[in-house]
């Protein structure tokens, strides 16, 4: 691709959406919340943004420096650099490629829960009825739960063990090839179309994301799940996987090392300002995963709320049901009062009731990363808010829209550096290469 011929970004606006839309993916909604309510809570933010300051900006800057000083993709930047770099820039293309047929899996997984969020009541709310031909699984589903047996059996239809090969899925080959088709009409003409796709893709998931913040404070049990998420312990510290995972968290984020920053840069003017954008672009993808894991919290502590609320609900029938106690003399609110009398007085009979213990912390704790977060916790918080079909609607929108703008970048770090290389006569047009 002669300098002439390369093309150039519509608008610096295009280009720096793009490059936020590449950076803000899936793992800033499901893994960077985990990993702060895994480590320490607030705690977790001192490595976090040393491991940015340190290492995720400045790598960052040199992608885009040497994308835009050179002007070529992965390979083709690495070779000129050194001929023996030249194997850094094809381990970038194979990165982008698996990690595009990976993420566009998921897309899949994501497109599929959206369809069914139109059905009413959502598919994964209920067990299928029991009858003669499907008792296993009403008994598989009753003995799980209904959002772990639809993920599990209704969507993956996995096996009983890893020898076994399932067969192919005709909704979820499907919802693949929407994907996939998905993809290819926002990268049909390269950065031109991928710049245009941009405006709605990287900035629609921050209006989703508000609207779930405003609805997530108004639930019961969301500043338990806010105050969950950032309290800290400074001792999670001492801890050198906490370091790791977010130095980790910081690299995944950025998608450094992939190649497609460097792809993207390529398009800029040469004297376009570079360690600006870097410092930008890691900024607001550092306080996008804040911003995500608020309503995120909100929501996943009005879950535990609920559960909280059912485990007491549950030990009171099996206490009225044990002793002669009036119904209204027991309530959520004095429950532990009670249950310390009963126990103090009744203790044999309190043991025989093997009554669960609840406590917040306990549900609060029950989070999840990746698939689980999104398909499992998260489906099943949904179920229990008012309006269930609107909230899941949305929610699988904001991450179809995550997850189709970090494709971008895979598909551009696959395609430029193989364009770069000439390998196929200009009588082939680009929608046929992409």
């Amino acid at each position: 691709m002669n300098e002439r011929d390369r093309p150039k970004w519509d608008s610096k606006i295009q280009y720096l959406l793009t490059c936020i839309g590449f950076a803000v993916g899936l793992g800033n909604v499901w893994r960077f919340p985990y990993l702060c309510q895994t480590y320490g809570g607030g705690a977790f933010l001192i490595p976090y943004g040393i491991a940015l300051v340190l290492e995720g900006i400045p790598l960052f800057h040199l992608e885009l420096a040497i994308g835009q000083r050179l002007r070529r993709g992965s390979i083709g930047a690495w070779n000129a650099i050194s001929p023996y770099f030249g194997g850094v820039g094809i381990a970038s293309l194979l990165v982008s490629f698996l990690v595009g047929v990976y993420y566009n899996t998921v897309i899949a997984w994501i497109l599929w829960y959206f369809f069914n969020s139109f059905q009413k009541p959502l598919p994964w709310s209920y067990c299928p009825a029991p009858d003669y031909n499907n008792s296993d699984m009403y008994e598989e589903c009753s003995k799980s739960s209904t959002v772990n047996y639809y993920w599990y059996r209704k969507t993956l239809n996995i096996t009983t063990t890893i020898n076994e090969n399932g067969d192919l899925q005709w909704w979820m080959v499907i919802c693949l090839a929407a994907a996939w088709g998905a993809v290819y009409l926002c990268t049909i003409r390269g950065i031109q179309s991928t710049g245009k796709a941009v405006y709605i893709t990287s900035t629609f998931p921050y209006l989703i994301l508000t609207v779930f913040l405003i609805r997530g404070l108004t639930l019961p049990g969301a500043i338990d799940g806010l105050r969950y998420l950032f309290t800290p312990d400074m001792e999670i510290l001492m801890n050198p996987r906490v370091w790791l995972d977010a130095a980790t968290q910081i690299f995944y984020s950025l998608s450094l090392g992939f190649g497609g920053l460097i792809a993207f840069s390529s398009y800029n003017p040469e004297k376009n300002d570079c360690e600006k954008d870097a410092v930008t672009i890691a900024v607001i993808n550092s306080m996008s995963s804040l911003y995500a894991s608020v309503p995120i919290f909100c929501i996943l502590g009005f879950k535990a709320k609920h559960a909280y609320w059912d485990c007491l609900d549950r030990n009171t029938v099996s206490l009225l049901n044990e002793f002669d106690i009036s119904e209204w003399n027991i309530t959520r609110d004095n429950y532990n009062e009670h249950f310390a009398i009963l126990n103090a007085t009744y203790p044999e009979r309190i043991h025989h009731l093997k009554l669960k213990e609840c406590t917040l912390q306990e549900f609060l704790g029950q989070s999840a990363s990746g698939t689980g977060l999104a398909f499992i916790v998260f489906t099943e918080a949904i179920i229990q808010m008012p309006g269930s079909q609107v909230w899941a609607i949305l929610f699988f929108i904001m991450l179809f829209s995550l997850g189709l703008s970090s494709m971008f970048g895979n598909v551009e770090g696959v395609l430029t550096p193989i364009l770069d290389l000439k390998i196929f006569p200009k009588s082939v047009p680009l929608e046929a290469i992409s």
